[in-house]
């Protein structure tokens, strides 16, 4: 018999407790293997291991966070950097041409408006693009083209991360001390969370158009 009234309450309680203890968890192993590498070296295996163990827990697998993650930097230390490089370099171009745009004022509406939907698509892209990279066997360069498909076939999905993400930029800005305590945690594991059951949603459409 399931659980009813206030038994119930206690567990969805205790479940959303364990998550955000889990958030927090995760942001400082972030934290720690990002400052370990020197923060330039360190931020792409940190983001790539986090990603990897929260694959993990979002499948509701038992394990021990700080073995399990020190074993993903390791493993995915080259790949990691690689990966984030080019991405940071990209977003921070971006951002910079919407700030000097942004300060030219209403002259430069326009090409301030297309920095910000180029940085969008970025946002959008690599949210696939991560959790993809540690939950399907591929290629890392391959990636980033399903990626994009991914993104441009699921508007509905695309639109949600993007929004998430703002919410997460935005409860951060307002309150700065959330980026040492969960902001990536949080949005790692939300991130993650939500693209596998997009992947899991296409992979069975799929299944279901090569049966019909």
């Amino acid at each position: 018999m399931p659980p009813r009234g206030g038994t119930a309450w206690v567990i969805r309680l205790y479940e959303a407790a364990d998550e955000v203890f889990w958030a927090v968890r995760l942001n400082l192993l972030w934290l720690a293997a990002a400052l370990l590498g020197g923060v330039l070296l360190g931020v792409g295996p940190a983001t790539v291991a986090a990603y990897a163990v929260a694959r993990r827990h979002a499948r509701g697998e038992s394990f021990q966070a700080v073995p399990a993650f020190a074993a993903a930097y390791r493993r995915q230390f080259v790949r990691g950097t690689a990966l984030l490089f080019p991405v940071l370099g990209v977003s921070a171009c971006l951002v910079g041409d919407y700030l000097y745009f942004a300060a030219r004022g209403p002259a430069a509406t326009l090409p301030r408006l297309a920095s910000l939907a180029a940085l969008a698509a970025v946002v959008v892209i690599v949210a696939y693009l991560l959790p993809m990279v540690v939950h399907f066997d591929l290629r890392t360069i391959a990636c980033l083209p399903r990626a994009s498909r991914f993104a441009l076939a699921r508007p509905a999905s695309s639109v949600l991360l993007l929004f998430a993400f703002v919410a997460v930029l935005k409860a951060t800005a307002t309150f700065p001390f959330l980026a040492l305590v969960i902001s990536v945690g949080g949005w790692i594991q939300l991130d993650t969370w939500l693209c596998l059951r997009f992947f899991a949603e296409n992979e069975a459409r799929l299944r279901a158009e090569r049966i019909s």
